[in-house]
């Protein structure tokens, strides 16, 4: 499946390694929310993602869950988001933007829906709670707007399925790390280092590993077994949690992050010689307390 759109051109370049940082739009307010994204990206962001705030959202682990909850309760509405893609649109039209969302914010507005995206300018979607064998009809609809499909891919699934499908994703594959929820994760065994590795020898197509990746030498290990992006969320909204009554504290932390992951990049090719999990690059820690 080819469609051109901006993620199209980031991963153009096969060997381009891309951070792509998760945040739930409203979380902790609309106003704030729109400023820690600007952060991200002016800090060096290769892409975003972004998810709407969903009264159940199953595939979450708990601290996405409670940043949803903040941005509901601080208001954010389904029209407050579309409101902010605007704004993030207008301020960095060159950015490639992709959402995860529950499928039934899509269905109940069908059509609708999709053209409102495609209007706005953004380039691909991923459901989490939509199985391929049901999304027939989801995949039309992004087709006949322009949008890039994103499906993902389990650490269970076989690999005849993995390949159905990344020959339907049309942006990027989203590969899940490991079994479970979104989530910080200190430790990554072996085995899901080796799957990244079995899954690039067998495609060139785009993917993107996330789910529990908190560390640059994580994001690091990823990339260097040929994962071509990785996507740290759950790491933000905890900053965002244990912080807010400190705003400029979370804006310093994603600022410190995402500059040391992009200054990583620059040193990695001269690291061939050293295993992926002995490169540790020091991050700021402080968001991890609290977590559970």
């Amino acid at each position: 499946m080819v469609m051109t759109h901006r993620f199209t051109q980031l991963f153009a370049a096969p060997h381009r390694k891309a951070f792509i940082p998760f945040f739930t739009l409203g979380d902790p307010d609309p106003g704030a929310s729109f400023e820690l994204i600007c952060t991200a990206v002016e800090a060096g962001a290769d892409a975003i993602e972004l998810g709407f705030p969903f009264s159940d959202p199953i595939t979450d682990g708990p601290v996405n869950q409670r940043s949803m909850q903040r941005a509901l309760k601080a208001g954010t509405t389904y029209a407050t988001c579309l409101e902010l893609l605007r704004r993030i649109r207008s301020r960095y039209p060159a950015l490639p933007i992709g959402l995860l969302l529950y499928y039934n914010l899509l269905h109940m507005r069908g059509d609708r829906a999709y053209a409102e995206f495609a209007d706005i300018g953004i380039d691909a979607i991923v459901c989490s709670d939509l199985p391929f064998d049901e999304s027939e009809g989801h995949m039309q609809m992004l087709a006949a707007h322009g949008l890039g499909c994103i499906q993902m891919v389990a650490p269970n699934t076989p690999g005849d399925r993995a390949s159905k499908l990344l020959d339907h994703s049309s942006a990027f594959t989203y590969v899940i790390s490991r079994f479970g929820t979104t989530g910080t994760n200190e430790h990554f065994d072996d085995e899901a280092l080796r799957r990244i590795e079995r899954l690039r020898q067998s495609t060139s197509q785009p993917f993107v590993v996330g789910f529990g990746i908190s560390t640059v030498a994580q994001a690091q290990a990823f990339w260097q077994r040929g994962a071509n992006g990785v996507i740290v969320g759950s790491l933000f909204s905890l900053c965002i949690e244990n912080h807010l009554q400190s705003i400029p504290s979370v804006h310093a932390f994603i600022d410190g992050f995402i500059s040391e992951v992009q200054g990583g990049k620059a040193c990695q090719n001269v690291q061939d010689a050293a295993s992926p999990t002995q490169r540790v690059v020091a991050a700021p820690s402080f968001p991890a307390r609290n977590e559970r």
